[in-house]
């Protein structure tokens, strides 16, 4: 982190040890326009998408062949994306084909853009906007301002501080973040986070209020409300015991097996969670108007589309509806 930064002082120890995106965020000036947009699949979004924009932003364009306005949107993204000269990356996603990664991240309406910063989706818009607006959006997430890489810097060192259990120091980066660049979803959301994770869920939320309007549905922020209700609504279910042993009792208490899963959820058991859930499924698809089904994708909702625990989930739930 540069010694002017200033969150240099909260990021303590992390300043020395974090790079954003683990090495030179920019690509080369060397990288041409077939460097900046590719197409992918499921299989590749991993290393195209989230890997990637650990690196630099990457937008993902979700469309499909059949779709009128996503024809007059492509153009007008690639040509955007070029003319940023490497400041951002495009992926383009063909739904019809690899519908899956869509399904995860909510997308019901195409076009539709995502853009991902350090792994996680941050913002994106819907529909086929004017080429002004594009330029706007691509200016806002892939910008070089120094002010920029500075709350990216403060960013990776918040990162780190959580992966090494030093709760205090990541809300203090944040907290400073936040006085400088209020606007800074990631740092709203991973304060919250962790106001959330310590039992305050009322200070979680009110530092969700502190989301400007235009930004109250960006993915992190949408991912913590739901962790956040689902919490709520597993705490009035009561005593996971009384559902073990309607379960013992009799294994097709679906009701129950749901109960228990929502208990589990907010208790972190997202493993046992998602597998009592599986078992619904398998047994009787319809229950409850494929309830199950329903809750678990809320589960990878609030868990977030790279989690462990979401990853495998997927896995065995495509198993099942597609054996």
């Amino acid at each position: 982190m540069s010694d002017n930064n200033p969150f240099g002082n909260s990021a303590g120890q992390y300043a020395t040890t974090v790079q954003y995106g683990g090495g030179d965020p920019k690509p080369s000036l060397g990288e041409g326009p077939a460097d900046l947009i590719k197409d992918t699949t499921t299989a590749g979004f991993a290393a195209d998408v989230i890997q990637e924009s650990r690196r630099q932003p990457v937008l993902v364009d979700f469309w499909a062949p059949w779709c009128g306005p996503c024809k007059q949107l492509t153009p007008l993204l690639e040509k955007a994306v070029k003319a940023a000269g490497g400041t951002v990356k495009l992926v383009k996603m063909n739904i019809d084909d690899h519908p899956s990664i869509a399904g995860q991240l909510g997308i019901q309406s195409i076009p539709a853009v995502i853009a991902f910063k350090n792994g996680q989706p941050v913002d994106g818009f819907m529909g086929a906007i004017p080429e002004s607006q594009i330029a706007e959006f691509i200016k806002k997430v892939g910008g070089k301002n120094s002010a920029g890489n500075q709350v990216a810097e403060a960013l990776a060192a918040a990162t780190e501080a959580r992966g090494a259990g030093d709760v205090q120091t990541a809300a203090d980066i944040y907290d400073a973040i936040l006085e400088q660049a209020p606007e800074t979803i990631e740092a709203i959301a991973g304060l919250g986070e962790l106001l959330f994770e310590a039992g305050d869920t009322e200070g979680a939320e009110a530092v969700l209020a502190r989301a400007p309007e235009d930004k109250k549905d960006a993915p992190p922020l949408a991912a913590l409300r739901a962790r956040i209700a689902l919490a709520a609504q597993a705490a009035s279910l009561g005593n996971p015991a009384e559902f073990e042993r309607r379960l013992a009792a009799n294994p097709a208490d679906h009701q129950a097996r749901f109960d228990l899963a929502m208990i589990q959820n907010a208790q972190g058991e997202r493993t046992q969670a998602a597998d009592n859930l599986l078992a619904i499924i398998k047994a009787d698809r319809g229950w409850n108007d494929d309830g199950a089904k329903a809750q678990l994708l809320k589960f990878f909702e609030a868990w977030g589309m790279t989690d462990e625990a979401t990853l495998a989930a997927r896995r065995k739930l495509s198993s099942l509806l597609f054996a």
